[in-house]
């Protein structure tokens, strides 16, 4: 048997262990770590039998040695727990953003690269159908050398980073750390080229207001008639992300976020992202282009399309999205796990790369609050 520890048995942590479970009949859950432990058994019914429930992850570490881990905890929490598994050299998943501040991220990187322990990040972009034939095209030479990059993420579900525990910045570090690290890993992913420099922006005008801290929906004069209102989104059979006031005077995160990146070769790109469009202004699109041509994709409609420079040829593609929550790329990842356990075989979502990722994304942080072009650089 494969066991697998789960420290932060949430959302994703669940999802996750979920696909191990399917990929591997041999996988079982042998442990989960959760403040939420007794909640946790009593939905997971007759499946908690034979799983050891902890509190913390220093129990679950103490007592269990499990083949692998998924750590999916929150995000202030990614590195502290992830110094502890590395220390017992034990594989893992690593949610990302896999540090929040610069001091942790410095720590992870030490203990990581003195470990030597496999670590894959569910970086779901770049390994989900349409990410990989974007690499396949930019490698072919079909575009020539890329020489400029532009990019735009039109978060159709952004009132997630509002209405739940992700409005506070002490949990998630910025939006750039919480979704521009997908985007930014992707564009180094197909470029393969490391940062230099980044210049960035950021502003809150739409999640913001006066309403009292600590209001929910469902106590508001407001209920319905917000467009936000999970009250009214409920009635009309609609998602929803959270009951917390996005306008009350304790809502964290910015609502929109653009940064200029420079890159070793001199060339740069430009990435901009927000938080408030809805429906059909949904869009995560990326554009590559080199001298020959143009490559353009957006992960809402699965189209890949090159536009041929010097001859009038366009070739699109229909790429069919991935089974699962990522397109994909979360079996992706899971699935590397398992190779790593049982085959020894490296990461396919290296932690290197999202060690540079969480780097540039505190570099964008700080040249937004600061108004100072970053260096993108390790400290000596």
């Amino acid at each position: 048997m494969i066991d697998i520890a789960v420290i932060g048995y949430g959302f994703r942590g669940k999802v996750l262990s979920d696909i191990m479970l399917k990929l591997n009949d041999k996988v079982r859950i042998s442990a989960i770590a959760d403040p939420r432990r007794r909640e946790i058994a009593e939905q997971l019914g007759e499946r908690a039998a034979g799983i050891r429930f902890y509190d913390t992850e220093d129990e679950l570490l103490a007592q269990e040695k499990p083949d692998g881990i998924i750590i999916g905890t929150r995000c202030s929490s990614h590195t502290s727990i992830a110094l502890k598994v590395l220390a017992r050299k034990i594989p893992c998943i690593l949610e990302k953003p896999v540090s929040t501040t610069l001091p942790d991220l410095l720590a992870l990187k030490e203990a990581y690269e003195s470990s030597g322990t496999v670590v894959a990040v569910p970086f779901a972009l770049r390994l989900n159908p349409l990410g990989l034939a974007a690499k396949e095209i930019a490698d072919s030479g079909k575009l020539g050398t890329i020489e400029h990059v532009q990019a735009v993420n039109n978060v159709h579900y952004g009132s997630v980073y509002f209405q739940n525990w992700y409005r506070d910045e002490r949990e998630t570090g910025g939006m750039f750390l919480q979704k521009a690290t997908h985007d930014f890993d992707l564009i180094q992913y197909i470029l393969n080229l490391k940062p230099t420099w980044v210049s960035a922006m950021k502003s809150k005008q739409i999640f913001k207001g006066d309403k009292p801290a600590g209001l929910i929906c469902e106590r508001c004069d407001e209920q319905l008639t917000c467009p936000e209102s999970a009250v009214l989104h409920k009635q009309k059979g609609e998602p929803v992300h959270g009951n917390q006031c996005c306008f009350a005077v304790d809502t964290g995160n910015e609502d929109s976020g653009s940064a200029l990146i420079e890159y070793e070769n001199g060339m740069h790109a430009s990435y901009s992202h927000n938080f408030f469009a809805r429906n059909h202004a949904a869009t995560r699109k990326f554009r590559f282009l080199g001298y020959k041509g143009t490559m353009e994709f957006d992960y809402h409609t699965n189209r890949l399309q090159v536009f041929m420079h010097h001859s009038k040829r366009v070739e699109t593609y229909e790429i069919p999205y991935g089974n699962d929550t990522h397109g994909g790329g979360d079996i992706a990842v899971c699935q590397s796990l398992l190779d790593t356990i049982s085959k020894g075989l490296p990461a396919r979502t290296r932690m290197e790369d999202a060690l540079l990722s969480a780097l540039l994304c505190i570099k964008a942080r700080q040249a937004a609050e600061t108004r100072v072009y970053e260096q993108v650089a390790w400290p000596s």
